[in-house]
This record gives structure tokens, C-alpha cells and sequence, in this order.
């Protein structure tokens, strides 16, 4: 598969997770865990975050586990120089949903609207 292809299979299945992300979302800034709630969707064991949807349990091929801005820089994700680039980038939490994606394409930040 070319990596167009792998691309537009992904943003396929993004959108299979978006409400679940999107209600996760809110709840974790309503209850001030963090700002910056970061979505990791992955298809293996992985140590990051806590699951929100479990592969073989949730109709998708993939987990995700719902994180933090905090959590990847105390993990060196993120390097503390990198904080506000991340940030600007995120832009806005209320419209945006932080996904990074563990594929065989790498790691990867991405970012999509809430409501699309």
C-alpha cells in the first residue's frame, strides 16, 4: 500500500473514534487533568496514557489511549523547548482533537476539527 493510500485508509478510520475522543476531551479538561488531552492510536501494547477504546473490543482496528501534554513531555516525547510550538500548532482544544499515531508510516502528530 502507498503511503497516500495508508493516509487516506487512516483519516477513515480517524473518524470511527472522533465522538468517543471528542466526549473524552471534554471530560478530561472539564475535570482540569489536563489542557492539552492528546489521543494515541496505536495497534500494539504500549505503555502511554490510559485506553479509551481497546482493538478487538471496539469495532476498528486500532486502541486509543487518551494522554496528555504533561505526560509526553515527563516522558521526553516532547522536549520542554518544544512546549509552545505544540501548543500553536494544537491551537484550540474546543475544535481540535490531538492524535499521535503509531503506524507503520512512524510517529506522528496529527491534528483534526472536532466536528467534521
Amino acid at each position: 500500500m502507498k503511503k497516500t493510500e495508508m493516509f487516506i485508509s487512516l483519516e477513515k478510520e480517524i473518524q470511527g473514534y472522533k465522538k468517543i475522543m471528542a466526549e473524552a476531551s471534554d471530560i478530561i479538561r472539564d475535570k482540569d487533568v489536563t489542557d492539552f488531552p492528546i489521543f494515541v492510536m496505536h495497534q500494539q501494547q504500549l505503555e502511554l496514557g490510559i485506553p479509551i477504546a481497546e482493538q478487538g473490543k471496539v469495532k476498528g482496528n486500532w486502541s486509543i489511549h487518551a494522554s496528555s501534554l504533561e505526560e509526553f513531555v515527563s516522558k521526553q516525547i516532547i522536549e520542554p523547548k518544544n512546549i509552545e510550538k505544540f501548543k500553536r500548532d494544537y491551537k484550540d482544544p474546543k475544535d481540535q482533537i490531538c492524535l499521535f499515531v503509531l503506524s507503520e508510516l512512524g510517529a506522528q502528530f496529527i491534528y483534526v476539527p472536532r466536528n467534521s
